[in-house]
């Protein structure tokens, strides 16, 4: 017999809580050393990825020179999403040149994925080829409501 809707809550509640717990322990143990980059290679969704990407897009992000527009990404920095976030989430502080440039780079994300191999999966290469294009459209209309050319 199948288990209940109430004891499948149940039993996910007690996972759930399980899994805080154990996130909390480890919460005062030293942790590594990690590149404010890490994240841009990591594409999988364990716990570790997740936490890397969020603390690069935060460097990118809090970046005031922004260096990391200049870079040049990997295939792995378009499916992990953080470059392609830290342009969405900062396309209103980019200059008129980093708003082309994010485009022109958000533009060729699609080839980069592609290009990758057995690296990606189908489904990471999708993912960051949707996220690629709705990026690219955000900086066009930034970029034209702010850097007319008179």
């Amino acid at each position: 017999m199948p288990p209940s809707s109430a004891s499948t809550r149940a039993g996910a509640g007690l996972a759930l809580a399980a899994l805080c717990a154990a996130l909390s322990a480890c919460a005062g143990a030293e942790q590594p050393d990690v590149s404010p980059r890490a994240g841009l290679a990591c594409v999988n969704d364990s716990l570790d990825c997740i936490g890397k990407r969020k603390a690069t897009l935060k460097a990118l992000t809090d970046d005031p020179q922004r260096a990391w527009v200049k870079e040049t990404p990997t295939p792995e920095a378009y499916a992990s999403g953080v470059r392609l976030f830290a342009y969405k989430n900062k396309k209103k502080d980019l200059s008129c040149d980093e708003l082309l440039y994010g485009r022109k780079e958000a533009d060729g994300a699609g080839a980069s994925l592609k290009s990758a191999g057995t690296l990606l999966t189908p489904a990471q290469v999708a993912r960051g080829r949707m996220l690629a294009v709705e990026v690219s459209r955000e900086l066009a209309v930034e970029h034209a409501k702010r850097c007319r050319k008179g």
